[in-house]
């Protein structure tokens, strides 16, 4: 007997604009210790699908069809029997672990109100029981951590809290809802390791939502497709992937890009090109807050001894996990935040001490593509509006005719028709959002275009066209790109060189095929080697060291090698003697072991 079997499952919201379909009677059962992938793009109806089966769809949804749990009925169950259930027999991790933990709670506190709810223990029994799980899903110091405010947690750590609470009372059924989107590539492969091995030893069947189908192919044993509330696909892991029936499926996996295939050949970069751009030496330093009265107030080092070159036609790839400076670099670089030290030079103009004229001048010829469209889209502006307005700021040489004919050509040249052009941005996809703010960045006619995890929150067809779109706009107008992203095999995609930083170093400066194919430092390598691959075959397959731990505190970083806490080679003079950039084979690296260990790894 399956542990929970769905059938006809359908969901609806009544709306003023009459009832929205979320899902469309959809079927799949589910045995004790295995796991089931439920992918999709945004709006398939995935999330709606399992919250149904929670009970904890919005106040005008509505369910229907069976979900039949250990032989009872969960579609239309009263709600005082559904919170016996619920965090009992079956528990949930979320996307965002700070919408699931209470801010004004301690994590001990709210850990222990699971096990007094349904398991009647006493609140001493209790936070012992979650000190116990807290070190089952291996967060150091677990005792003192009970006595954390959430906010004190990063992420990853924070990740392992809402885990480790799901687990408290031992479920049949866990539900994963996305749990490893907001993390970086390394975090992620160590959440989803931890899963296997509890999924291993609590044998629980796992519901896994995801639209990375490089995790499916390594941690799912069946697939559920879903497009428009529909199920268009579903059947074992390896037939899938190996030959996918619907168009639908077929189109996904032909749009991931992957880290085990060579990029596509890339448009010819102008021969020996004077650099559109230069830094050198930049440092990012952020005064913080006192921590009390009188006290110093407290300095971030966020990036350190910046140095790189950009010619025309170049896509330059940055890569690294959160707060190793990227988007620091990036804003000090188009003067978004002030540099504490060193130099920029955009074509032969050197910024160091430019005044507002001149940063406005600058501006013409460098722009920048923000990660979240809707919140960098004026929305009060249409999209004729916000393209136009750069244009009137740094193109006063153009006349309004000359202007509005420039707007509507790009706006087309982004894929956007005419009748879409005077559309406020909600009224656009995310996709197309971008797509606007590609268009807005290059109205002025750069020569520098700066892209801030431009793709990170797409789905994975649509961030497929994004990266597209900006190659052949590359090559069409010899544009130079900064590409910031977390996603290696996106970077592998577009970029041409790249940029590996861990907290605020460059570590690794090489040409991509030489970087992906023989990582000189032991992070570019933990970094590939954490990254999934959707071929359930070569996924299973790999034998990897999983980089442990988390990135120290940049507001106290260890002395010598910013990495040589997790780093499996580090000696002495690590742990003393910050390494410099030095040439190295086929690129520059930052360590003082990288002869020995491309000998060891030889």
């Amino acid at each position: 007997m399956p542990l929970i079997e769905v059938r006809d499952l359908k969901v609806d919201f009544g709306t003023p604009d009459g009832t929205v379909h979320a899902v469309r009677g959809i079927d799949f059962e589910l045995q004790a210790g295995k796991t089931l992938g439920i992918v999709g793009e945004s709006g398939s109806g995935k999330s709606q699908s399992v919250l149904s089966l929670m009970g904890l769809l919005a106040d005008n949804g509505r369910s229907g069809g069976s979900a039949r749990f250990e032989g009872r009925e969960l579609i239309g169950m009263a709600d005082r029997d559904l919170r016996r259930i619920r965090g009992n027999r079956i528990a949930m991790i979320f996307q965002d672990p700070m919408t699931s933990l209470n801010p004004y709670l301690k994590i001990g506190v709210q850990m222990a109100q699971v096990l007094e709810l349904h398991e009647g223990m006493g609140r001493r029994q209790a936070l012992k029981r979650c000190g116990e799980l807290l070190e089952a899903v291996r967060i150091p110091d677990a005792g003192k951590r009970l006595q954390s405010w959430p906010h004190e947690l990063s992420g990853g750590m924070r990740q392992r809290v809402t885990i480790a609470t799901a687990l408290l009372c031992t479920p049949a059924l866990l539900i994963a809802d996305e749990p490893t989107t907001a993390l970086d590539v390394t975090v992620q492969a160590q959440i989803l390791a931890l899963m296997q091995e509890l999924r291993r030893d609590f044998n629980a069947a796992i519901i896994f939502i995801t639209h990375d189908l490089g995790i499916v192919a390594g941690f799912c044993d069946d697939v559920l497709v879903m497009q428009d509330g529909e199920c268009k696909e579903r059947g074992s892991v390896d037939r899938v992937y190996a030959a996918p029936k619907h168009p639908y499926t077929q189109r996904l996996l032909a749009a991931v890009p992957r880290l085990d295939r060579n990029a596509r050949p890339r448009g010819k970069r102008a021969a020996k090109a004077e650099p559109v751009l230069e830094v050198e030496g930049l440092d990012v330093v952020y005064s913080l807050d006192r921590p009390r009265m009188f006290a110093p107030r407290l300095k971030l080092q966020a990036v350190t001894t910046g140095t790189f070159a950009i010619s025309p036609g170049e896509t330059l790839g940055v890569v690294g996990e959160s707060g190793c400076g990227k988007s620091s670099l990036a804003r000090a670089v188009i003067g978004l935040v002030p540099p504490s030290a060193g130099r920029v030079t955009l074509l032969g103009g050197d910024l160091q001490d430019a005044d507002r004229k001149a940063w406005m001048a600058a501006r013409r010829n460098m722009q920048m593509v923000f990660q979240d469209p809707l919140a960098s889209l004026n929305p009060r502006m249409t999209a004729r509006q916000i393209v136009a307005e750069p244009l009137g700021a740094c193109r006063g040489d153009m006349s309004r005719a000359e202007r509005d004919e420039r707007v509507v050509r790009i706006l087309n040249r982004v894929g956007l028709k005419d009748g879409q052009l005077d559309r406020y941005p909600h009224e656009f996809s995310g996709g197309q959002c971008q797509r606007i703010g590609i268009a807005r960045a290059l109205a002025p006619g750069p020569a520098v275009v700066i892209c801030d995890e431009a793709v990170s929150a797409l789905d994975v067809s649509i961030r497929a066209q994004i990266v597209d779109l900006l190659m052949e706009l590359q090559d069409e107008l010899g544009l130079a790109l900064i590409f910031i992203a977390h996603d290696l095999a996106v970077v592998r995609q577009i970029s041409h060189r790249v940029v590996v930083m861990y907290l605020g170093r460059a570590m690794e400066v090489a040409q991509s095929e030489h970087l992906y194919a023989q990582p000189m430092h032991p992070y570019t390598r933990a970094l590939i080697e954490a990254a999934p691959i959707p071929d359930p075959r070569v996924e299973r397959s790999r034998k990897r060291e999983l980089l442990q731990g988390e990135p120290p505190s940049p507001l106290n970083p260890p002395p010598g090698c910013a990495f040589s806490a997790r780093c499996g080679f580090a000696i002495d003079r690590c742990r003393q003697e910050t390494p410099k950039l030095r040439n190295l084979a086929h690129g520059m690296v930052a360590c003082h072991r990288a002869e020995a260990i491309a000998d060891r790894r030889a």
